[in-house]
């Protein structure tokens, strides 16, 4: 008899985590309410984890592998029929406006990137060859090019992944489900009151996790961070292969292939889910993206969007089974990092659950039993 396994929540993470369980022939059934300010529907993801100021070594290691592994997942999708999936390995330009800042980020991703194939070339470019690449960008900056690096549109990628666990049998449905306890075991009781069976309850939604895990006595420590993202148009400009910028700060700069430019974002802390675009936010981006790529001041304002990131208390993730519970596994707190680690912590998360040897140790990420 087929492991039956329910997902609750269907972002990157959950969406992921359903794509590699039905790989390996489990009984799958994802449940997600479809929430203002979903961090997936937000996002524009940079795969880029060697320029990042973070060190914390064991986060690192999950953030590189992160990276790492999104070729093995872009094949297999695309062998799967999946040619909407929002990737591309565009390349990246590091930049920062003070010398000494720029040289420690070359310092730092030469010595991330040594016998690392995935991150592709290193090379360093003069102001006038950073602009032939990303032609808005400041005419004073030289610029740390990263060939491997690659943008992703979340919500395309997360829907790929869900639609390729369906096509090996995962069912997907919406819902506002609950947790709670049954003869020592969680169960989950969707809204019209039913029981939705399962023998593994893995609960990857987001900054909305810790309201579905409080009725089983756990205190969650996620927290919504707001992100506000503003997207901008250059009608009838070719903007599909230029790199992602990425300055030495909490700011980023990446393009689509609809002629469209994101600047994100703005890490707003203690927000709760208060899901509006506020003059101080956008005037946040605005500026921060305009300082570095001057070119984009004429560009047409789309929409700004919004994304609650799930925000652990450290940078470290949260992913394993909890202690004390039978059959629960949680996957939470990527914030920031969620579209890099994402796909490759589901799988992790997959493995964990169906028996099966793990690319990484989930030790030091484990979650909180109750109290």
């Amino acid at each position: 008899m087929r492991m039956r396994v329910l997902i609750i929540g269907a972002g990157m993470l959950g969406a992921s985590t359903a794509y590699h369980l039905a790989q390996l022939g489990a009984e799958v059934e994802i449940v997600d309410e479809e929430h203002q300010g979903k961090a997936t529907l937000a996002g524009a993801g940079i795969v880029c984890p060697w320029a990042t100021k973070a060190d914390e070594p064991q986060w690192y290691e999950m953030y590189a592998a992160g990276a790492r592994y999104y070729d093995t997942l872009i094949e297999g999708l695309k062998e799967r029929g999946e040619t909407s999936i929002g990737y591309g390995k565009v390349g990246a330009l590091v930049v920062a406006e003070e010398e000494a800042e720029f040289d420690a980020a070359e310092e730092r991703v030469l010595r991330r990137t040594k016998d690392v194939p995935e991150a592709g070339t290193i090379s360093k470019l003069t102001p006038e060859e950073a602009r032939k690449l990303f032609p808005p960008l400041r005419e004073d900056m030289p610029a740390i090019h990263i060939s491997g690096a690659a943008r992703v549109d979340a919500r395309l990628l997360a829907a790929a992944m869900l639609r390729a666990a369906v096509s090996l049998g995962a069912t997907f449905r919406r819902d506002n489900v609950t947790l709670a306890m049954k003869d020592d075991k969680p169960v989950c009781i969707g809204s019209s009151g039913e029981v939705i069976e399962a023998d593994e309850i893995i609960v990857t939604a987001g900054a909305w996790a810790s309201r579905i895990l409080q009725p089983l006595g756990l205190h969650h420590p996620v927290q919504p961070q707001k992100g506000q993202i503003v997207h901008l148009s250059l009608p009838g400009v070719a903007t599909a292969k230029w790199p992602v910028i990425l300055p030495m700060g909490s700011h980023y700069m990446l393009s689509f292939d609809d002629s469209r430019v994101v600047i994100g974002a703005t890490r707003e802390d203690s927000s709760g889910f208060d899901y509006r675009v506020t003059a101080a936010g956008e005037h946040e981006v605005l500026s921060a993206g305009l300082k570095i790529a001057p070119g984009l001041a004429n560009a047409t304002h789309i929409e700004t969007r919004i994304g609650f990131r799930p925000a652990a208390p450290t940078i470290r993730p949260i992913l394993g089974r909890v202690p004390g519970i039978q059959g629960l596994t949680v996957g939470n707190g990527l914030g920031a990092s969620g579209l890099t680690v994402g796909p490759f912590a589901g799988k992790c998360l997959a493995d964990l659950v169906a028996g099966k040897n793990l690319s990484a140790s989930l030790d030091a990420y484990a979650p909180q039993g109750r109290a």
